[in-house]
This record gives structure tokens, sequence and C-alpha cells, in this order.
């Protein structure tokens, strides 16, 4: 069974995963509360599903780019649980989970995956569909949501966090011709239950469980998201 939490930004997102079921997923706007919020929420999750920690398998962690105190209250969670219950700890990047959640697109459409960075900026990831899966062709960007407009570069869906700024952005982008659209509000939530998901894929594709080594986790900060 896998434990999955993500915390990488103003929102929380938690699931638990038996291997074949999406036993249960939270997902809800938190702003500065994770450090209250999200230890009762794990427990909660437990007891409604009757499970117990000491049935999980390992643990699923969104590694950022997000927020520094978001994403260290994550990781240091689930590191602590690991600890406790001896268990492996799989990583997965925020914007690599944004891509990994949705299907293909029409052709030749990519996909800009979003998160949230403060002051008015964005972190940004493009990727294409390649071998059945949406694979990065860059690294993450942090800039404005008009630098985002001048950096698009043919047809694209985006999805991740959009405030009301960057939807006026992108609405006057798509009235000017631009080739875009707007993934709905549904698709564009980063859900833990994806991300339970992807680390049960790779814990169970993985023989040397070695390299969930929760010690080897390094979280994905953008060291200059606060430049003005």
């Amino acid at each position: 069974m896998i434990l999955a939490i993500d915390t990488a930004t103003r929102f929380i997102s938690i699931a638990l995963h038996d291997g074949h079921t999406l036993l249960m997923e939270q997902t809800w706007q938190s702003d500065n509360l994770h450090t209250e919020q999200l230890a009762p929420a794990i427990q909660q999750l437990f007891k409604f599903t009757e499970t117990s920690p000491d049935q999980l398998s390992a643990i699923g962690v969104s590694i950022g780019p997000g927020s520094y105190t978001g994403l260290r209250i994550g990781v240091a969670m689930a590191k602590g649980m690991c600890a406790v219950h001896n268990l492996p700890l799989i990583g997965m990047s925020t914007l690599d989970l944004l891509a990994y959640s949705h299907g293909q697109h029409p052709a030749n459409t990519g996909l800009v995956a979003i998160v949230a960075a403060g002051r008015g900026r964005v972190i940004v990831n493009s990727y294409r569909w390649k071998k059945g899966v949406w694979q990065s062709h860059s690294q993450p960007r942090l800039m404005t949501w008009e630098k985002l407009i001048e950096t698009l570069d043919g047809a694209a869906v985006i999805t991740g966090e959009i405030n009301s700024h960057g939807r006026d952005i992108l609405e006057s982008a798509i009235t000017s011709g631009k080739p875009i659209s707007i993934a709905s509000p549904a698709t564009r939530a980063r859900r833990a239950g994806f991300l339970a998901n992807y680390a049960w894929e790779q814990f169970r594709a993985t023989e040397d469980k070695s390299v969930f080594e929760p010690n080897k986790l390094i979280p994905i900060y953008m060291q200059d998201e606060t430049t003005p």
C-alpha cells in the first residue's frame, strides 16, 4: 500500500493506494496551514479506510518545485514516517505530476504545466507526447505570466495553478489568436491519487529498492523565486 503526500504549494493532496484501488484521496486549498492540517488529515485517511501505517509498502511525495515551506513540511512528514516504519520514499516533481495526470491531446499539441511561485510569478515546464507519455523537453523556468505568453511556441494546453491574473493573461492571448487552451479546473488540480499511481509503478518496477532510500531524496527549489 502506498501513501502519497503533496504539499508543494498552497494546495495539499493526500491519497492511499493499495496497488489495485485508490482507497481514498483528499485535495484542498490550505494556504499557510500545512503544519496544522497535514498530520490530522493523514490520520483521518487511515481511519476512514480502516488501515494503518504498518500496512504501507512505501510513501510517495511531491518534491517540487514549489513553496519552500510547503515542500519542507511534506517532505519532512514523509521522511519521518519512512524512518519510523522503515519504508522506501519515492519522489516526483510537481510539474511532472501535472503532466502525468493528462491523457494525450490532439496531434502536435503540447502541454505546459504551471505551479505558483509567489510575487506574481510562475514556475513552468513544457511537455511533448512521446511513446505514450508526456516527456519534458525543457528545464523548469521561473517567469511572469506575460513572459510565458511570449515563450509559447505552437499549440498547447495550459494546466496547473492559474490565478485570476494568469487567467486574464491567458484569455487575452487566446482572443488574440494564440493556439492555446486552458485545461478544466478538475484536470488542472495536482492530485495525490496520480502521485500514488506513479509511486506504485516505480516501486513495483524497480528491483533495487535502495534507490528509494529516504535520505537520498532532495527537494527541488527554485532559488530565485523571490527575486524582484
